[in-house]
């Protein structure tokens, strides 16, 4: 365990489980997706910390002898620190910790607005090599419904900027997100989208409330009010997904502990592999490892 003072929560990729998390932010500074319960509560309150206070942190890490291999700036959005902070940041990291191979973080698309190619390659350049952009929807009335403050338009670009600066993304895609009434046009333009952005890795989870769906169902419209997907609505609207995607190496994983169904390949080469074994789980259930209720969670 690294001897750092944490605001709790914390939360992280689970593919950043052996980083180091450091805590430049606390909280989210947008925080108004209905979707998410991630940040309400009260010590989560969005501050940037100093960054006299990230460097006591780092001379900490240093200080334990723990090694560190990765590191993971967390809360919600870190990437929506200005360039300058962001940079000086990771000046410290490679003071420090020059043995680090990889700096990540979340991402959301409006991060990038003030920020040009040329700024995130020279993040990229300086360590931050992968960002985790959760886009959770391709469509443009889900993505009103759910308060993203994000369009189509916006998360494409902002993929299409973390290419172009040499940086890797990971995408994620939130399964069931539009209930029943949007699961077709949600699956189709999720697609559609991984399409024209061709990022490195894509994974999905599948969407559920903790904390009850009163916040999030409040949007839909009472002719098409939201309930989750049951596991058949779910695994349909993987197929959709899946068959409308014609990427050409992406990493994909639908492996999370949300999911009823593991999926893990990489598209397209696995393509008719992955369809395969949904369409197993649709008409076969018994012939393929579904996890339990008990066994699913967030």
């Amino acid at each position: 365990m690294y001897p750092l003072d944490y605001i709790e929560p914390v939360f992280r990729p689970p593919s950043e489980w052996k980083s180091l998390i450091l805590q430049v932010t606390n909280g989210c500074s947008y925080n108004k997706c209905t979707f998410c319960d991630m940040y309400t509560s009260d010590s989560k309150k969005f501050k940037p910390k100093k960054l006299e206070d990230i460097e006591q942190e780092l001379q900490a890490i240093v200080a334990s002898s723990l090694p560190v291999g990765r590191v993971f700036l967390a809360d919600g959005d870190a990437m929506m620190l200005p360039f300058k902070r962001l940079k000086d940041i990771l000046l410290l990291i490679k003071q420090y910790l020059p043995q680090v191979t990889r700096v990540s973080s979340y991402c959301l698309p409006r991060n990038l607005t003030n920020k040009t190619v040329e700024q995130l390659a020279d993040l990229n350049q300086l360590g931050l090599k992968l960002v985790y952009i959760g886009c959770e929807s391709g469509d443009d009335e889900v993505l009103a419904l759910i308060e993203k403050g994000e369009t189509y338009q916006s998360s494409l670009i902002a993929l299409q900027k973390i290419k172009q600066a040499g940086m890797k993304s990971s995408v994620m895609i939130l399964n069931g997100l539009g209930g029943p009434a949007l699961s077709k046009q949600h699956a189709i333009n999720s697609a559609r989208l991984m399409n024209e952005a061709q990022p490195d890795f894509l994974s999905t989870l599948v969407v559920s409330f903790p904390l009850g769906e009163a916040r999030f169902a409040k949007n839909f419209p009472q002719h098409q009010p939201f309930r989750l997907l049951n596991q058949q609505e779910l695994f349909n609207e993987m197929k959709i997904l899946l068959s409308e995607l014609t990427l050409e190496k992406t990493i994909f994983r639908s492996d999370h502990a949300s999911n009823y169904l593991v999926l893990k390949g990489v598209l397209g080469k696995d393509k008719a592999m992955l369809i395969n074994t949904v369409q197993m789980a649709i008409d076969k259930s018994n012939s393929i490892p579904i996890r339990q209720e008990w066994q699913r969670g967030l």
